[in-house]
Parts: structure tokens; C-alpha cells; sequence
């Protein structure tokens, strides 16, 4: 509660957590610059709309590479790609580091991700912290794990 002396109230204020940021993205199958679509507009519309991507890049097809043509996006610094490759989207995706994943999950909500999971801690794979996660699952089928470290402060 508030102190009330000689006819003044003090009020302390709780820090706002800064905005959340993608940190890092990784590949489920080979390679998170070529994850499957079949539709390039539509991806580069839908994850700048929902996951508050930019577009950064085109690129024509690389038949050297078998590489179908691609579209760049990025947030924070991490790129995803999109990819027309013949890939089986249902069966790739990435996992997004990011930073205040309970704002990360606030914001997808807010700009009308439908297919969000629920929380979840998961072991981390190098017996380090345990993991804030949650998945999301776009219209494109592609499948994206959500994570944060979580942090323990000892008293």
C-alpha cells in the first residue's frame, strides 16, 4: 500500500519489460533461409503482418542449388527465408529464440495469430536452463517453437 505522511502519498513505479526481440532462428529440417511455401506474396504478407517481419530480399531461382525462388525477412537482426522448394511445410519450420517471450506471446495475439499453444518448460539439450516455450503453427503449416531461457535469480 501506498505511505501516506504529512498529507503526501509515495508511489513507486515497476519497470515495463522492454519490447520482445527475436535473438536467433533454427532450422528444424536443413536450412532457415529456405523454409517450404507455395506462395511467396503470401508468406512475405503474412509474417510481416503477424510476426512483425520485414521483407529484405527476392532471389530468383538457383537451379545450381536446387533452390526454388525465395523471399528475406527479418526482425531484430534474424532472417527467416521462404522458400518455392517442393518442401513438405507441415514437416519444417524454426525455433525463434527471443527475448520476454510473455510479451512475444502478448503481441502474436494481439495481431491475430490463431494457431498459438499453450506455455510449456522444456529441458534445454546442453543441461543449461530450462525453456520458456510455446509453439505457433502459421496458415502455411510451417511450425515455429518459441523459447526464453528462464532465468533463476538466487536470493
Amino acid at each position: 500500500w501506498p505511505s501516506i505522511g504529512s498529507g503526501h502519498i509515495l508511489m513507486t513505479t515497476v519497470p515495463s519489460p522492454p519490447p520482445p526481440e527475436f535473438q536467433a532462428a533454427f532450422p528444424y529440417q536443413k536450412d532457415v533461409l529456405a523454409l517450404p511455401v507455395t506462395n511467396l506474396d503470401a508468406a512475405s504478407n503474412w509474417y510481416a503482418t503477424h510476426f512483425g517481419m520485414v521483407e529484405v530480399e527476392r532471389r530468383r531461382p538457383d537451379h545450381n542449388n536446387h533452390q526454388g525462388p525465395t523471399v528475406i525477412l527479418e526482425r531484430n537482426g534474424v532472417r527467416l527465408g521462404f522458400s518455392i522448394n517442393g518442401g513438405d511445410a507441415s514437416q519444417d519450420g524454426a525455433a525463434i529464440l527471443v527475448s520476454n517471450i510473455r510479451g512475444m506471446k502478448h503481441e502474436l495475439e494481439s495481431k491475430g495469430v490463431a494457431n498459438i499453444g499453450n506455455w510449456r518448460i522444456d529441458e534445454s539439450r546442453e543441461k543449461g536452463p530450462k525453456l520458456q516455450v510455446f509453439f505457433v503453427t502459421a496458415p502455411d503449416g510451417l511450425c515455429y517453437y518459441f523459447h526464453e531461457p528462464i532465468v533463476v535469480v538466487e536470493p
